[in-house]
């Protein structure tokens, strides 16, 4: 028996350092030097060697009393969602507290750090977005950067031919962005997995390949210029350019070039919650119930009387106006865009916040976007190594907890003692019979 298992893993092993030598090889082993290479071939096997152990490492440790207990204490909590029962404590002090410190950030931190915090928060409204059409109507969209770069570069040619500022951006954005996802979504209603991945993925290339090539317009590869933000005629630089007055000079302090980015940050921060608080509400009326069913089983749906054209016309919607609005915010921070910001790798980063996160959890999603925001400017230091640690950390994330960060909660239902004209008893959510005793 221990012969059998020292065969296998001396196969398992074999069987990694080869594919792991096929996949480093060409990527680590081959150097660009001019118009020839020059041969790295240790550095992969290297690569190929640590890979190989740790993977032999994970093997031994499974094998233990401990490794095994361990496992099926993540098989335990992997699965599944979490109902409430209604007799949970409300987190409402915690919330407050969060929105304290975050609103006290700007006043404690640098400005290379704000400037992380700011994209931060502008991925969270991106996986929040993005979470509607996923994670709730499990509708699968690799086209998402499609609807960010709307929002970008609405506030960069509506300042440029319209004469339009960062708040009638702001009001425009998810509109224009939700009309974009109602295009979209129209040729793909009858579409599942695979095929909707597809088509969704052209919808992105399409919007970025016309911002690329449409040179007269929107200025091609060399981008477009996005004017800075004003408040109520108050501009943020030293000295008026857009007709207005310096805000150091209206309040009679010192000029900071930090406070464009505090104003920037407030209010994205605000925006953001109150993007949360519309995700959570959606969530639990009908419009939220139908996303979640359709997700499940839309032939079920369906047959129960369910609009899915409706139903998907809306998810799509409401995600493409979320993606908009951060779109705005990412170009009045970048003070200038460009189609190279809006990738597909873009969109890939979208959906593995949704996915780490987990589908359907806010909290999941607004972890994971501030992980995976965060986490590549801490290891900027390791810039050749980053994205090949990154990948390693989001492989054992996927092991580790394969249903993402959180878990998703959803309140209760029950029969309640009222009766409709029927008489037959109606169902009530938890939080509703809570809101009725208090």
């Amino acid at each position: 028996m221990q012969s059998n298992r020292l065969f296998a893993l001396l196969r398992e092993a074999l069987l990694t350092f080869v594919v792991c030598l096929v996949l480093f090889g060409p990527i680590s082993g081959l150097v660009l030097d001019g118009f020839s290479f020059t041969s790295e071939l240790m550095r992969a096997v290297l690569l190929a060697g640590a890979v190989t152990a740790g993977r032999i490492a994970i093997s031994l440790a499974g094998m233990s009393g401990f490794g095994q207990r361990l496992t099926r204490s993540m098989a335990r909590g992997g699965g599944g969602v979490t109902v409430m029962t209604g007799t949970e404590k409300s987190p409402a002090l915690l919330l407050a507290v969060l929105f304290l410190a975050g609103l006290s950030l700007p006043f404690i931190a640098d400005k290379y750090f704000l400037g992380v915090a700011i994209l931060a928060l502008i991925y969270c409204l991106l996986g929040l977005g993005l979470n509607i059409v996923v994670g709730l109507a499990g509708l699968l969209d690799l086209g998402f950067v499609a609807f960010y770069a709307v929002g970008a570069y609405l506030l960069a040619l509506g300042s440029q031919y319209l004469g339009l500022g960062f708040w009638g951006a702001l009001i425009i954005a998810p509109f224009l962005a939700g009309l974009f996802g109602m295009v979209l979504a129209f040729p793909v209603l009858k579409m599942h997995g695979d095929y909707l991945a597809i088509v969704t993925l052209g919808f992105g290339e399409i919007i970025r390949l016309v911002l690329n090539n449409w040179l007269e317009f929107t200025g091609g590869p060399n981008g477009a210029p996005v004017p800075a933000p004003t408040f109520l005629g108050l501009e943020f630089t030293r000295t008026a350019r857009q007709g207005g007055v310096p805000i150091h000079d209206y309040l009679g302090i010192p000029y900071n070039a930090d406070y464009k980015f505090w104003f920037i940050y407030f209010v994205l921060f605000l925006v953001v919650c109150l993007a949360i608080y519309v995700v959570e509400r959606l969530r639990v009326i009908p419009l939220g119930r139908m996303w979640e069913a359709l997700r499940e089983d839309e032939i079920a749906c369906r047959s129960l009387g369910v609009n899915h054209v409706f139903t998907k016309l809306t998810a799509f919607m409401l995600g493409a106006s979320t993606g908009g609005l951060a779109g705005v915010f990412f170009a009045v921070h970048q003070g200038f865009v460009n189609p190279t910001s809006f990738t597909f790798f873009e969109s890939a980063l979208i959906l593995a916040i949704v996915v780490l996160g987990g589908l359907g959890s806010t909290v999941g999603v607004i972890l994971a976007a501030l992980v995976l925001t965060i986490l590549p400017e801490m290891l900027r230091e390791f810039a050749e190594y980053r994205v090949l640690v990154f990948g390693i950390l989001m492989v054992v994330m996927m092991i580790w907890k394969p249903r993402g960060l959180v878990r998703v909660k959803r309140p209760a239902f029950f029969p309640s003692a009222k009766t409709d004209d029927s008489g037959a008893e109606a169902a009530f959510p938890v939080e509703a019979k809570l809101e009725a005793g208090r």
